[in-house]
């Protein structure tokens, strides 16, 4: 097996610390609010493990993709998600069925990743990613926004 992406390694590491910095504030809110209790611990973890995961199993798919025909990438992407998404349905109705899970303490950190990645992009505006990363930021967005992006970096070109 080869080694791992560095980019895989580096942007995963991202939303892992992300996402684990955003469970604290979550787990904060609950105590402040007094609806703590160690479901919502529960929960938390379930939630913030599939999104990093999540996230590192869609990374992995664009990585791979990168060096494949356009027709097939877009194959291999979309049974990713579709696959990604079942994995993130079972998880809800795992801590919707199961006592031991706060639901809205599951569901909530499935946002986390793109709440990093938003933070990312707007506190390091000016640098540019390594490829690798672009291809997963890229993959993360929908399509629209693809193109609104690059008709603006056309515009401000010419």
């Amino acid at each position: 097996m080869k080694g791992l992406d560095p980019a895989v390694k580096k942007e995963t590491l991202r939303i892992a610390v992300g996402t684990a910095v955003l469970s604290v504030i979550m787990e904060l809110v609950f105590i402040l609010i007094r609806r703590w209790d160690l479901t919502v611990l529960w929960g938390n973890l379930l939630g913030a493990a599939a999104a990093v995961l999540n996230f590192f199993l869609m990374a992995l798919t664009v990585v791979k993709c990168i060096e494949l025909a356009p027709d097939k990438a877009a194959l291999k992407i979309r049974v990713s998600q579709g696959g990604r998404l079942m994995m993130l349905a079972v998880i809800a109705i795992l801590a919707a069925v199961l006592p031991c899970f706060n639901l809205y303490a599951a569901v909530i950190p499935l946002l986390f990743p793109r709440i990093v990645i938003m933070f990312w992009q707007l506190t390091h505006r000016g640098e540019k990613l390594d490829p690798g990363a672009q291809a997963a930021v890229a993959a993360c967005r929908p399509a629209n926004e693809d193109t609104e992006d690059t008709e603006d970096t056309e515009d401000t070109e010419n």
